[in-house]
């Protein structure tokens, strides 16, 4: 039997959009196209998705041409011209020589020639702000003008089972012979989960608790920003709780610390100023992080510390894609778009019934 839908994925990062539409289609999905110019991001993606040839690179120098027909585009495109954590330059950043707020315009072109029935995107919350809505509204026009009805939403991950405060704007735009009057985004679950729930069930090793000298630091840095009234400076979430937003690079990994009693061996596994603190203050660990984002366990995370916090903080959260994902295949599904009704034609005439 034939797969229904054949998918892209841009700027596929480690594939967690991909993952999460993969489970609301199951079977009835196929990935015949990825495009990812990190190649550390593409070592963790090969180790977790069968990849047919290679991982393209730049998407600035991909022939639209050269890729296959597609019926979903899935482009989580780069959010950190958009980021309230960066400088929010939209379509003027350049980042190593790369326009990334301009990327989503390549986004467009590919799917201006190809014409699927979905585009998807995902990015951080502040794109709709940013430049007094501006870039939104662009973003939004272009999709309209290449024929497309475009819904979008705002849901936070920690209202779909996973346990971190991250609020991300959804865009799911459809092509207006498959569009839908109305399109409905998830309705959050509010399952309750908390920091508790994603810690190692052993004892983590000694490299992620904080030193003395380092946890001395983050105090001072900490009562000098209070002092001007800023709220800066680093965060022990309760375990009861859940946990801020994990950020875009991998950094802050201080503003969600963490208190675990659980370490015997304080023996330190690298060069550190001071000791390891007794309080049990650490930092959560990339199993941890990968667990916010709602990836399974048997995610493979095989890379240094650093590129995986840096992968992981660049990723989104599994289970809000598979919610919208589910609600993008019950609409595709309710809606015969032209290509479907065409087919049917083609199946009448080859059986005789025209």
């Amino acid at each position: 039997m034939a797969t229904k839908y054949r998918a892209i994925d841009l700027f596929a990062g480690i594939g967690g959009i991909r993952m999460g539409f993969e489970q609301a289609f199951r079977r009835d999905l196929r990935t015949v196209f990825v495009s990812e110019w990190d190649v550390y991001a593409q070592r963790t993606y090969a180790d977790n998705f069968p990849v047919r040839g290679s991982i393209a690179g730049d998407i600035t120098r991909i022939d639209e041409k050269s890729i296959p027909e597609f019926d979903i585009c899935l482009a989580g495109f780069p959010c950190q011209a958009f980021s309230l954590a960066g400088r929010r330059r939209g379509f003027r950043d350049d980042y190593k020589g790369m326009a990334r707020g301009t990327l989503f315009f390549d986004v467009a072109r590919i799917c201006a020639y190809h014409r699927p029935k979905v585009i998807f995107c995902e990015n951080v919350k502040g794109l709709v702000g940013h430049d007094r809505g501006k870039t939104f509204r662009v973003i939004a026009g272009t999709l309209e003008e290449m024929g497309y009805r475009v819904f979008h939403r705002v849901l936070n991950s920690k209202d779909f089972g996973v346990p971190q405060n991250r609020e991300r704007i959804y865009l799911a735009a459809f092509r207006q012979d498959a569009a839908p009057a109305e399109f409905s985004f998830p309705v959050p679950d509010r399952k309750t989960a908390c920091l508790k729930d994603i810690l190692e069930e052993n004892p983590v090793p000694p490299k992620y608790y904080l030193s003395t000298t380092y946890l001395e630091t983050l105090r001072r840095h900490k009562m000098r920003h209070e002092a001007k009234g800023n709220g800066f400076g680093y965060v022990i979430r309760p375990l009861d709780s859940v946990a801020g937003a994990i950020v875009c690079g991998g950094m802050g990994r201080e503003r969600n610390l963490v208190i675990d009693g659980r370490l015997e061996d304080f023996t330190p596994m690298t060069h550190i100023k001071g000791e390891i603190n007794r309080e049990g203050i650490r930092r959560l660990t990339p199993r941890e992080w990968a667990r916010l984002q709602g990836f399974p366990d048997s995610y493979l995370l095989r890379l240094s510390d650093t590129r995986l916090y840096r992968q992981l903080g660049n990723s989104v959260t599994v289970p809000v894609i598979r919610a919208i994902a589910g609600q993008i295949k019950r609409t595709l599904e309710t809606t015969p778009s032209g290509d479907d009704q065409d087919r049917k034609k083609e199946e009448r005439k080859e059986g005789g019934g025209e």
